[in-house]
């Protein structure tokens, strides 16, 4: 094969990895053992120093970079110590397989345990919100009231019904009882499918796990809540993994089946329930799983495998939007049809969002793009760089979410999206590209140390840099269960943002409000005079108890996010303090709740 690595003659880890027979490989690989010792010498100090940083934590000190401000030093060295183990390890051909998983399994508790080990309620309103539906099916047998305009969860309801029926089976009154840890899960979870993937292509143990390594350092866009997209994606994953590994240029493809038919009758049936979930449970994997599968039938040898579990896709997509999400294809036929014709605005659409943001915040989405727009020049030069990636599926798979990025905006998050579904095959690229520098010692080996490092340091920003609006106290939660629970059938809630855990439990008995929500001209003249913005949506109420909520974390949603001035959350609260007609009835360190009690016929506030 030709000489186009950097200096050094290009082996194809898609063949099993060759064996040295000179004295002097073999002497080399004796004393490579001594990378293993190092690693597993750094890999328990590593988890020891972030065990005992967590006790350092000051939550109360969080300010607009979340946690990244209130982390001690002891935890990044634990980050750190982890970044440099790994790549010992990776320098060592002799690394077993374990040695890698233990790194990688420490990486994932790093990253998603630390919140939960630190806070005591589940994190992210939206997480919140996905509780409320599944506790909304549960009561009502499988279906969501249509209240707040929720009803449309019926329409995509795997999920929810899946979760519906481990609260069953397992006797449980909530999802909270293991929803805060789901992101731990997930994430465990998924690297089976990536392994699947990753051995498919390499016996190379230091590429396969350098590209797990890899996706989870650069896996910033934090779609692994509580959510249907995090479970979409992981079967998303698992589809992708049993389809490549059925491929002609797996390392493993199905010996004896028939040539005209590509799939064991066995796995096609687990492939296509794998599908059903995915197109029952969400509405942007499905197509992000039919443009994989697209893109993977390009090349002719594919197709025996590919064309089947595509036309299944296809077909099971569309009898769901003719049927059961009939509603929601005929309402917004019309907006998918027009975005077609803008693909500029649906790239830009999430990209332009930070002309009120806080300054930190604007530093930190930058930072995500630079990390985003790295992994994708990085898995460039190893399609540039690397011929034998050429004949791997990896390109194709990187490519496959783009198309959707210029044809739907997915309220401005598609290009986030569409970055999260190239992650897993840009990561093996990527890998490709670094990891072989790790072997030997030379000026790259440190360079290779740094960018994993920065990768790392990326996600750290992206994750952690929201946690002021993200965590809630448990006086947060206490203050929307009293609203939710104890306030009259019927009662408008009013919140300033989304910001809040748990406002959507029995979201079926309340009207809601939120006042960042509003229009235009209504936010300008809440900025001008809270109360005077505040009546015409107190008056929705038409005369039945109203309540307001703030606290310590829409506040902090507000300064972030800009969606109204930054002291607007304390000007409320210091109006309706002083104002006849409000009552506080709940009031704690981090948020309060005022009633609002309509004046009596003839009498003036």
């Amino acid at each position: 094969m030709g000489s186009d690595t950097l200096g050094t003659p290009e082996v194809s880890p898609l063949a099993p990895l060759a064996r040295p027979v000179s004295a002097r490989g073999r002497i080399r690989l004796r004393a490579s053992g001594r990378g293993v010792r190092a690693a597993a010498f750094l890999l328990p100090a590593a988890v020891a120093l972030w065990v005992t940083s967590l006790r350092e934590v000051r939550l109360d000190a969080m300010g607009d970079l979340g946690l990244l401000q209130v982390l001690p030093v002891t935890f990044w060295v634990a980050l750190g110590l982890l970044v440099v183990g790994f790549c010992v390890a990776a320098g060592d051909r002799r690394t077993p397989h374990g040695c890698y998983a233990l790194y990688t399994l420490a990486l994932i508790a790093v990253i998603h345990a630390t919140p939960p080990l630190l806070y005591s309620e589940l994190r992210y309103a939206w997480a919140w919100k996905h509780v409320a539906v599944i506790d909304a099916m549960v009561r009502h047998n499988g279906e969501v009231p249509d209240a707040e305009g929720l009803g449309i969860y019926n329409q995509w309801p795997g999920f929810f019904q899946f979760n519906a029926l481990l609260l069953r089976a397992a006797g449980l009154e909530s999802a909270l009882a293991y929803a805060l840890w789901s992101q731990v899960l997930v994430n465990v979870l998924t690297l089976g499918p990536l392994l699947l993937i990753y051995r498919s292509l390499t016996t190379d143990r230091r590429l396969i796990w350098g590209a797990v390594w890899i996706y989870y350092s650069c896996a910033w866009v934090g779609q692994d809540y509580f959510a249907p997209q995090a479970f979409t994606f992981l079967l998303y994953t698992a589809v992708i993994a049993v389809v490549v590994r059925q491929l002609p240029s797996s390392r493993t493809p199905n010996r004896g089946v028939p040539r005209s038919w590509g799939w064991p009758p066995g796995l096609f049936v687990v492939l296509v329930v794998m599908e059903a979930a995915i197109i029952t449970s969400h509405q942007l994997s499905p197509l992000m799983l039919i443009s994989a599968l697209l893109l993977l039938a390009l090349p002719r040898a594919n197709r025996r495998v590919v064309l089947p579990a595509l036309a299944a896709a296809v077909l099971l997509n569309l009898a769901w939007y003719a049927t059961v999400a009939r509603p929601y294809v005929v309402e917004n036929l019309g907006s998918f049809v027009k975005a077609v014709t803008r693909p500029e605005a649906n790239v830009w659409s999430g990209l332009n969002r930070l002309a009120d943001a806080a300054p930190s915040q604007v530093v930190v989405s930058w930072i995500d793009r630079g990390l985003s727009g790295g992994v994708f020049l990085l898995a460039a030069a190893a399609y540039v760089v690397h011929r034998w990636t050429r004949r791997t599926p990896m390109p194709l798979l990187a490519l496959s979410p783009l198309p959707l990025a210029l044809i739907n905006a997915y309220g401005g998050e598609m290009a986030f999206r569409a970055y999260m579904f190239a992650l897993p095959a840009a990561a093996f690229l990527i890998a490709a590209l670094l990891i072989p520098h790790l072997s030997r010692i030379s000026f790259r080996t440190p360079v290779v140390v740094v960018v994993l490092l920065a990768m790392l340091g990326g996600l750290m920003f992206g994750y952690y840099s929201k946690e002021a609006m993200n965590r809630f106290s448990a006086d947060e939660v206490a203050a929307t269960r009293y609203v939710t629970t104890r306030t009259p059938p019927g009662s408008l809630i009013v919140s300033v943002t989304f910001a809040a855990p748990g406002l959507e439990m029995h979201y079926d008995q309340h009207e809601r409000a939120e006042l960042t929500s509003e229009g235009l001209e209504a936010r300008r003249l809440m900025g001008r005079d809270p109360l005077a913005g505040l009546e015409p949506i107190l008056g929705r109420a038409g005369g039945r108890p109203a309540y307001i909520v703030l606290s310590r974390a829409q506040e902090a949603d507000v300064r972030l996010n800009g969606s109204m001035p930054a002291d607007f959350t304390r000007r409320l609260e210091t109006a309706l303090s002083g104002a006849p007609g409000f009552t506080a009835v709940y009031r704690s360190a981090d948020a309060v709740v005022y009633r609002f009690d309509p004046p009596s016929e003839g009498r003036t506030r």
